[in-house]
């Protein structure tokens, strides 16, 4: 009987290559993926850094915001236009600056504060959720969608969702809201309510301007913006004024508040001046984070 010859040296080659084909293995996709379904990451913000608050805002322009300083020492002088920084444990992320000056007419107030805004969801940029926490502002201020006609861009209209213009709604105050005998309007936009229709709480209520320049949205400042302006009683002295500017651009949202309290109880703060004052000053922040 003939015998087979055997070669040991090929069969331990098939039994390698068998064991190398065979079985479940592993590899670096995962099992549960899709084919054809790729992550495409949102796009960051423009800004990864903020300015510096405190040296925002030039010498000049705190004189001509904050009148009286002058009275005071040049040391006195130095310190007051240096002012106050927010503490912070992030200085990328939220800052801000205080400056105030008391004077023989009124004590005056500013404030500058900067938030870059960073979205933690790769499928949403971070354009896109500052622009959802600017929207949260819009809506907490409870500012009616009117244009200033005295932007360069803005008409005195209100945008429909469509984006179509219709006419605006008379000032606040005026007769076509407020007939005779009926309450004035508050900022929670019912009769005798507040701020984000919560009800009515005891003392002096806050008030809006009734000559055209109520609280509305702006144009040609950042990718959006609005300007408020409250006028409340502070105790039985006298009433303080508040000017408030926030605008967007790309994931950096930007305040400007800019407080008034005269001195003299029959005094009011000019609601045209201070609004002047906080526009301009958001304008030049504006050009300044572009720089």
């Amino acid at each position: 009987m003939q015998r087979k010859a055997y070669v040991p040296g090929i069969a331990l080659l098939a039994a390698l290559v068998a064991g190398c084909t065979g079985g479940s293995g592993t590899t670096d996709t995962p099992d549960d993926s899709k084919p054809g379904e790729t992550t495409v990451a949102a796009p960051p913000g423009k800004y990864r850094t903020l300015p510096e608050p405190c040296g925002s805002v030039g010498r000049g322009r705190l004189k001509d915001m904050l009148p009286g300083a002058e009275e005071l020492t040049p040391e006195q002088q130095d310190q007051t236009y240096q002012g106050r920084a927010d503490a912070t444990y992030n200085g990328d992320r939220r800052v801000g600056c205080h400056w105030k000056v008391e004077s023989a007419d009124a004590t005056r107030h500013l404030f500058v504060g900067f938030e870059r805004v960073v979205s933690y969801d790769r499928a949403v940029s971070d354009d896109d959720r500052a622009q959802e926490v600017y929207a949260k502002k819009v809506a907490a201020a409870n500012i009616e969608k009117t244009v200033d006609p005295r932007d360069e861009l803005g008409t005195n209209s209100t945008k429909s969702p469509s984006g179509t213009a219709t006419p605006a709604k008379p000032p606040t105050g005026t007769p076509a809201e407020n007939p005779a005998g009926s309450p004035a309007r508050t900022p929670g936009g019912t009769p005798g309510g507040t701020p984000g229709g919560t009800p009515p709480q005891s003392g002096p209520q806050t008030q809006i301007p009734e000559d055209g320049l109520e609280p509305r949205l702006l144009e040609g400042l950042g990718d959006s913006a609005y300007l408020d302006d409250r006028l409340a009683a502070a105790g039985s002295t006298s009433q303080s004024r508040t000017v408030t500017v926030v605008f967007r651009t790309s994931n950096v949202i930007v305040t400007v508040e800019y407080a008034e309290q005269p001195a003299l109880a029959a005094a009011v703060p000019d609601s045209r001046n201070m609004q002047d004052n906080a526009r301009a000053l958001a304008r030049k922040l504006s050009e300044q984070i572009d720089e």
